[in-house]
């Protein structure tokens, strides 16, 4: 059995004896069981993000050490095109979560956060994209196209 899968295992069991406790208590304690359960997992979805957070800095310093700063050539469109479907779907649930705790604010933050990320994919992986950017055409710059 893998970790994910046990983590599965022991998240169905908690919502199990939740679901059994919510039985037995009766429906005058659901809010404050179900309020329970999703902190257990609130808190399993931190610990992994706080994996992946900790393994992708830990790659990241790997890079740096190795001076690899370039792109690499196996950045492709359909990579880049992943990752941008893979933030859509996670901005599902972190708009829900967003906007449930915090309304309108919380909202924008999720947002602000998810465009974010996917700019400073592309500019990893476009290292000129924002290059030239308010630069303005000089009388310069026009004279070299009439040569």
């Amino acid at each position: 059995m893998t970790g994910i899968e046990a983590r599965d295992t022991e998240l169905k069991k908690e919502l199990n004896a939740t679901l059994q406790a919510r039985r037995e208590l009766g429906e005058e304690y659901e809010s404050a069981l179900v309020d329970s359960f999703l902190e257990k997992v609130d808190q399993r979805i931190d610990g992994a993000v706080e994996r992946r957070l900790r393994r992708q800095l830990a790659e990241q310093q790997m890079v740096v050490a190795r001076d690899a700063r370039s792109p690499k050539p196996t950045d492709s469109f359909g990579e880049r095109f992943g990752f941008g479907i893979v933030t859509l779907v996670a901005a599902i649930p972190l708009s829900g979560i967003g906007g449930g705790v915090a309304g309108l604010r919380g909202l924008l933050v999720t947002w602000i956060g998810i465009v974010g990320v996917n700019v400073v994919q592309a500019v990893r992986t476009n290292p000129g994209l924002f290059r030239g950017w308010g630069r303005h055409k000089s009388a310069k710059d026009e004279d070299r196209w009439e040569d």
